[in-house]
């Protein structure tokens, strides 16, 4: 099996781009109290406000950590299509179709060591 590499690193780096502009978005560089003001509650104020505000928080933080993450593997498989072993099962050694790649560009498993893998968890 030959797959189109060019194609993939592309794929790739494109992903990686958006991933970053989606994480500039969402990255906090001031404080909840600064971006919102004091959250104490008083005059206008509504508990309700402050906890959706503290909840959105939480969940861009969240977001913020899965991005990294997937941008930890996007450079990981860049790396792989560099030293050659793009495309390649780690635990097997045999190719990964190329099916699977465009649904995961950066897929470490083979479709049957993937399903081992989430048997035994």
């Amino acid at each position: 099996m030959s797959i189109d590499v060019d194609r993939f690193r592309v794929e790739l780096e494109g992903e990686r781009e958006r991933i970053r502009a989606a994480l500039a978005s969402v990255n906090h560089t001031e404080s909840l109290t600064e971006e919102t003001g004091d959250l104490a509650t008083g005059p206008g104020d509504h508990i309700a406000d402050n906890a959706t505000d503290t909840f959105m928080r939480e969940l861009d933080e969240g977001l913020e950590e899965n991005a990294e993450h997937l941008l930890d593997e996007i450079d990981a498989a860049l790396l792989r299509i560099d030293d050659g072993s793009y495309g390649l099962c780690s635990a097997c050694g045999r190719p990964i179709s190329e099916e699977r790649l465009e649904a995961v560009p950066y897929a470490t498993l083979c479709i049957d060591d993937k399903r081992a893998l989430e048997r035994s968890r």
